[in-house]
């Protein structure tokens, strides 16, 4: 039986305390199931923006998409996270990534790894955060380790999410040396959502493997999520896939209006895509970026208990 659909929209930008609760009541209105906000420079502070959107909504869960743990000393990171998840009732989703933009770490005068000493950080960070969240004695104290979603793509990371996450997050793209990301095919993604599966198999067919270390064990299959990066309601799909390729060197037509990343066409026509793509790759949690919070609305309606 397919998992029912789940929709975030990821909030890139706040502004006022009454725009912020405007918008978070719009999005709530709209359908949304997760209020979210990314870590990067130059973007509004996530713990603060979650606990303002907390309380000028009832419905929705809040959560980091994703925070960069290279920003993040472990221990100060689980008193903001116990705190928010405090005062958002209970309500937080924690977003974890290894980060991607060397730029960011060099404007805040943070050390930028490489590839595996940004994931080996990702690593600890996931580590300390089980032990000192899962501490009774530990202050702030929420109760409980609210769900965790790890985003990436490379084998270490997929591995790591086997073994933690509640959520796997998706990218579908990759990282070039400067950091620069680009969209991989329908097919590379499919074979990343399948090495993932591997990974998760193999874990559970170990003495013990339902037991994800210093987490309780799941019941059930991680939920899997994906980032929509473009939502256009059009008329003619073909023709916006011409037109989108021109800026997608390596992606055929058919790459393009088979891709998760990109929705197009009508409302029915978007909807049919996600129960596509929930059949292909198994993603029923998908996110929006915020300027698309109201074109998205409709589809939502659409899939609504789907």
């Amino acid at each position: 039986m397919a998992r029912p659909f789940r929709f975030g929209v990821n909030m890139l930008t706040i502004g006022a305390a009454a725009e912020w609760r405007e918008k978070c009541r719009k999005a709530e209105a709209l359908g949304y199931d997760v209020l979210l906000l990314p870590d990067h420079l130059g973007m509004p502070a996530p713990f603060p923006a979650l606990v303002a959107a907390a309380e000028a909504t009832e419905r929705p869960r809040l959560g980091t998409f994703v925070l960069n743990t290279g920003f993040w000393n472990p221990t100060l990171l689980a008193r903001e996270v116990a705190t928010a998840d405090l005062l958002t009732d209970g309500r937080l989703e924690l977003g974890l990534g290894a980060g991607y933009v060397k730029a960011e770490h060099d404007s805040a005068g943070l050390p930028f790894g490489t590839r595996g000493e940004r994931v080996d950080q990702l690593e600890r960070t996931v580590a300390e955060l089980d032990r000192l969240l899962g501490d009774p004695e530990h202050v702030p104290r929420s109760g409980r380790r609210p769900p965790l979603l790890l985003g990436g793509n490379g084998d270490r990371v997929l591995r790591l999410t086997a073994r933690h996450a509640d959520i796997a997050a998706f990218t579908g793209a990759r990282e070039d040396a400067s950091g620069k990301l680009s969209l991989i095919s329908p097919d590379a993604l499919e074979e990343r959502v399948t090495a993932y599966q591997g990974f998760a198999a193999e874990l559970a067919e170990q003495p013990g493997g339902t037991e994800r270390t210093g987490r309780a064990g799941r019941t059930e299959p991680a939920e899997l999520n994906y980032l929509v990066q473009a939502v256009d309601v059009v008329a003619d799909r073909r023709a916006k896939a011409r037109e989108t390729m021109r800026r997608l060197p390596g992606l055929s037509e058919d790459d393009v209006l088979a891709h998760p990343a990109l929705l197009t066409g009508s409302v029915k026509e978007m909807a049919e895509q996600l129960r596509a793509h929930r059949d292909r790759f198994g993603f029923s949690y998908f996110t929006v970026l915020d300027p698309a919070l109201e074109a998205f609305g409709p589809v939502i309606e659409e899939l609504r208990g789907a």
